[in-house]
């Protein structure tokens, strides 16, 4: 049996789970938040394209954010946080923003915060971004080493086109 953490508490699983099937078997169904209205989303597929249970794996500097629930495979002492969500995925201060949704139509940000324009890039632009965002990056420098960097390729395409194919094609004999 594993034990792991979800949003700091802990939960059992086991051998062959994914955090999906983990947490679901736990009766965890609360696992993040919608993009823009903060919604309550709950898990809705087994695989690779599940869209809504995307959480934070481990803690900084060794975290990362953005990862679907149905690809990670279960480990003891595993560690994972929902994301997208101000004070805890159950409580979120921003689904006010769903009882807001007749004034939050598309691009209403760059209709509504036009003046003053110098607070568009100090203050608007910052604030949309955070209140939208959804994992968050670890502010400490990356501990682990990689065996290899590349800086630069040795042959780029770019399209995908039919001329980018046969480039490929040719590139790769």
């Amino acid at each position: 049996v594993f034990k792991f953490k979800f949003d700091g508490r802990l939960f059992k699983g086991y051998p062959g789970d994914t955090l999906a099937s983990a947490l679901l078997a736990n009766g965890q169904r609360l696992v993040g938040r919608s993009f823009k209205y903060h919604r309550p989303r709950g898990i809705v597929t087994a695989g690779s394209e599940e869209p809504n249970a995307l959480v934070q794996l481990g803690r900084p500097p060794h975290q990362e954010p953005n990862i679907r629930a149905t690809e990670v495979e279960l480990f003891d002492g595993l560690e994972a946080t929902s994301q997208n969500h101000r004070g805890s995925v159950k409580y979120d201060l921003m689904a006010v923003n769903d009882l807001l949704w007749p004034f939050l139509t598309a691009g209403f940000y760059y209709k509504t915060f036009m003046w003053p324009k110098a607070f568009w890039e100090k203050v608007y632009e910052p604030a949309i971004r955070a209140s939208a965002g959804l994992g968050r990056l670890s502010d400490k420098p990356d501990p682990d080493t990689y065996d290899k960097g590349f800086l630069h390729c040795d042959i780029l395409i770019v399209g995908s086109g039919p001329a980018g194919l046969s480039a490929a094609l040719v590139a790769g004999r």
